[in-house]
């Protein structure tokens, strides 16, 4: 069905019955600093590091030549530097790879209206009934992936299978730009020799659990009496992994989806704590979060303030309103009263967020009198000309001056 490489890259060698394959996940490579590369290409085939060269900044993405090092996302510049100190480090830029990504699902959905995005660079696709018009499953993934290096010069990877569970799991064992399709028939045969760790859900703690029971592989756990395994991680995870053990995952592909919480946070360059320092991160969050909630249509009604000190401890602190809002104003200053009641005011602050949740559709919700109805026009003013004129065009007379977090 399959070649696999020495770094366990696995892609189809021959044409297979993709018969019932009907879910692709694609996978862009290397999103962040694949865009990067399209304007440095004098870096393709050197490591690259899209990041902040801060004392406390972290790595946003790494390319395949960083990722050899032992480079990964998340991980701290010092250390990534430390591993490949060749690396040459990007900055990045979000609204250049929301650009990229807009133009990538906007040809996904060229094939198939049933498109599920699940970050800027990675989407589910049902394309069952896109086979009168764009052919199999193999040849929608094959079409896609030309497109996209075409229009985009950017590559990804596609996994096609019976189930999002399997499909995931194949794009991620294609990559860098490969196609796996993994026929209905041959679900279990495939899964059954990967390690647990490709099993959601399966952390590393998880994963310690599991071996203590002698558990290495996929086909380990879908073998193991389900009892052993309720008493080894508990009944909710133990019936997951069982059923994804065996290829089982009814889930279908969601268009929409839904947001639990939108929110910003800031580790600041060193530690903070001055209280008009954190006051202006909350203004700048605030506003932030609020935007992102108008641009979605959404309300938010809780309100939720995170705070990590200097000894890595965190706090969160959360109020719930009376009435549902996506007024910055009203959300930085129950972020405010937050921080007021913490009691942290002076300690030193290493992190602080600001995030909305209970979120819901529809519009103000306004009763015979609105509190936040100047705030609201204001707000809405600024949404206007940010459109225009890019967003931070206007802003706060706050966040004007000079501040640690930036």
């Amino acid at each position: 069905m399959s070649k696999q490489d020495g770094r366990s890259r696995q892609v189809n060698e021959t044409p297979v019955d993709d018969t019932g394959a009907d879910i692709l996940h694609i996978d862009m490579d290397a999103f962040f600093a694949s865009v990067e590369l399209l304007s440095r290409p004098d870096l393709r085939g050197t490591p690259v590091i899209v990041g902040g060269l801060g004392p406390r900044s972290v790595v946003s993405a790494a390319n395949y030549e960083a990722r050899r090092y032992g480079v990964n996302s998340a991980m701290p510049m010092s250390v990534a530097l430390r591993r490949c100190p060749n690396a040459t480090v990007l900055p990045g830029s979000y609204a250049l790879y929301q650009q990229y990504s807009a133009q990538v699902m906007d040809i996904f959905g060229d094939f198939t209206p049933l498109v599920e995005k699940l970050s800027v660079d990675e989407a589910f696709l049902d394309v069952r009934g896109a086979r009168r018009l764009h052919g199999s499953p193999s040849q929608i993934a094959t079409a896609i992936r030309a497109r996209v290096f075409a229009e985009t010069g950017l590559t990804c990877s596609v996994g096609a299978a019976a189930s999002k569970f399997v499909a995931k799991v194949a794009s991620s064992r294609s990559k860098p730009d490969g196609l796996l399709v993994v026929p209905p028939d041959q679900t279990l045969a495939f899964l059954r020799p990967l390690p647990i760790s490709a099993l959601w859900g399966v952390g590393p703690a998880t994963e310690q659990q599991l071996e203590r029971l002698g558990l290495r592989l996929v086909g380990d756990v879908a073998d193991t009496p389900y009892e052993a395994l309720r008493r080894a991680v508990g009944e909710a995870l133990a019936t997951r992994l069982q059923h994804l053990a065996n290829g089982d995952d009814p889930r279908s592909v969601s268009v929409h989806r839904e947001e639990k919480s939108i929110g910003h946070e800031v580790t600041f360059g060193y530690d903070v704590t001055e209280d008009a320092d954190v006051r202006r991160a909350m203004l700048r969050q605030s506003d932030d979060a609020a935007a992102r909630l108008r641009a979605a249509g959404l309300l938010g009604r809780t309100v939720v303030l995170k705070v990590r000190f200097t000894d890595f401890t965190t706090m969160t602190k959360s109020r719930t309103l009376s009435e549902p809002t996506n007024v910055g104003r009203r959300i930085y200053e129950e972020a405010v009263a937050a921080w007021e009641a913490s009691g942290a005011a002076g300690r030193r602050i290493r992190l602080i967020g600001v995030r909305v949740e209970q979120l819901g559709e529809g519009g103000p919700g306004l009763g015979l009198w609105d509190p936040d109805e100047d705030w609201r026009d204001a707000e809405a003013a600024v949404d206007e000309v940010s459109a225009r004129f890019g967003r931070g065009s206007v802003k706060p007379a706050a966040l004007i001056r000079p501040s640690s977090d930036r």
